[in-house]
């Protein structure tokens, strides 16, 4: 990522508490707990720990300067660290936080740098934006105590003269009041790239694609707090059951709205520590997601082939869905990514599911022709649907990767539709909002191939989210507003008999 971004945000007055659930204490026999990245930043008098602050500090220099991935090295910096499951929900915030809010930082630390962020080293330069985090967007810890922990920092880790300059940079932060001060003359996109923290380019494209607006509710969801949710194992419990469970455990939990098979949790902590997913009746799963084996709709005793299946979660559904009777070959391009769909399968307890390990592009010639009742092509995406969750995917990704990764989707899509029998049907289905991706693959296909015919709006699924979401083409497009869920594309097609 670049250290000179232009961007900006709102000031004190968009104040929130952290975005990644609750840090309390759970209840109930069934969770079980453990300190994770799930943790919620509090406050803690008026000096929350040093520690979590030094760690998140640790995470966004080795991001930046190494292009680590902030979700993998965060775990298992905090995994480390020892830190307690409070202060690891304040490390955690400020890590996502820093990166999700960059542009918005630098572009208010430029008018109080003299010599330009871009100049500092990349430690100090990491150190002013997580503070500068804390006192924009956190109202939970007192400004004073964000400037001390980073005074306390810089002594540490630096000399008295770079201390000195710290607290002058973010005592007179405090001093200028309601920040930013967008500059006179910007055009709507770049007012929306610095007030929400997008590339130019990307809100350009949204604008171009969607219209100004939405493209500006799309950055503004982008930097909502990410929703917790699970999808119940319906082979092994019911989702009034397992909700009744949680609720006595002293859980916030409330049935999805999106999916009939999802629940939405609020300050549970990581669920993927508790025993209700290691008995099986749950997985963690994003709602949107949750809606493509829903639009498969496989029957029991089916053929389904799903093509890029990793992790498994889709494959598990719909093998629930299935009630593990049937087939399913879930295959991917790594035989260590299908080892964790088979891992899935046999902690949820469902033996329809056999794994493979190939190329999706040479399935057509792997695997008998007209064999399967249902496909599900997933296909590799720029996952642009997904920044809430993975925020420094806003700095790697390029308008170039759209374009590149759009040839290989359409060439996926053609090369397995010949794998489906007349009479079934195929979802190709992404996690990213760009059409060029999305509505074009689909188009283009289904005018190469008169045999198939867009059936996206008979689903219950297109029932249920018409309201919201867009009719795009002949497939239905999740925007990350619409249901505070992942952006996510879904276009069902039938292949006549």
């Amino acid at each position: 990522m670049s250290a000179g971004m232009n961007g900006g945000g709102p000031g004190r007055s968009g104040q929130r508490p952290g975005r990644y659930g609750d840090a309390g204490r759970q209840q109930g026999s069934r969770v079980q707990g453990g300190s994770g990245a799930a943790g919620k930043s509090t406050d803690r008098g008026t000096r929350p720990a040093a520690s979590s602050r030094a760690v998140a500090l640790d995470v966004l220099v080795r991001v930046e300067q190494e292009g680590a991935y902030s979700n993998l090295l965060l775990n298992s910096s905090l995994q480390k660290s020892g830190l307690s499951r409070e202060d690891s929900g304040l490390a955690t915030e400020l890590v996502y936080g820093t990166l999700s809010r960059l542009i918005t930082l630098d572009y208010v630390l430029e008018d109080f740098v003299s010599k330009g962020i871009a100049k500092l080293t990349p430690w100090v330069r990491n150190l002013l934006r997580l503070s500068l985090y804390q006192i924009m967007y956190l109202d939970r810890i007192p400004p004073h105590a964000a400037v001390n922990e980073a005074v306390n920092i810089a002594k540490k880790r630096g000399h008295q003269g770079i201390s000195g300059m710290v607290n002058g940079v973010l005592r007179s932060v405090l001093r200028a009041g309601e920040l930013p001060v967008l500059k006179k003359g910007l055009s709507e996109t770049e007012r929306i790239s610095i007030l929400h923290s997008h590339p130019l380019w990307m809100v350009e494209r949204w604008a171009a694609e969607y219209g100004t607006q939405t493209a500006e509710a799309m950055c503004a969801a982008n930097n909502e707090p990410p929703a917790v949710s699970v999808r119940v194992n319906t082979t092994m419990i019911s989702r009034h059951k397992l909700l009744e469970e949680m609720q006595a455990a002293g859980l916030n939990a409330a049935a999805s709205r999106l999916s009939p098979y999802g629940i939405v949790v609020k300050g549970a902590g990581n669920l993927a520590l508790t025993s209700w997913y290691s008995d099986g009746y749950l997985s963690v799963q994003d709602e949107s997601s949750m809606l493509v084996a829903e639009a498969v709709a496989p029957e029991p005793g089916m053929r389904v082939l799903d093509c890029c299946a990793a992790p498994g979660g889709k494959s598990a559904h719909m093998g629930e869905l299935m009630k593990d009777d049937g087939y399913i070959y879930a295959n991917d391009l790594h035989a260590h990514k299908a080892k964790l769909i088979s891992d899935q399968a046999a902690r949820l307890g469902l033996d329809c599911i056999t794994t493979g390990s190939a190329d999706a592009l040479e399935l057509a010639g792997k695997l008998p022709a007209e064999s399967f009742d249902r496909i599900l092509l997933d296909a590799p995406c720029s996952g642009l649907g997904v920044i809430r969750r993975k925020p420094d995917l806003k700095w790697r990704k390029q308008p170039e990767d759209v374009d590149s990764i759009a040839g290989l989707q359409a060439e996926l899509l053609q090369s397995v539709s010949r794998l489906l029998k007349p009479g079934g049907v195929l979802v190709y289905s992404t996690c990213t909002t760009e059409q060029a991706e999305n509505r074009a693959i689909v188009s283009a296909f289904l005018k190469r191939n008169p045999d198939f015919v867009p059936v996206s709006f008979s689903s219950p699924v297109w029932e249920r989210t018409k309201d919201t979401a867009l009719a795009a083409g002949d497939g239905i497009q999740l925007l990350p507003q619409h249901f505070g869920s992942d952006g996510f594309y879904i276009a069902r097609l039938q292949r006549l008999l």
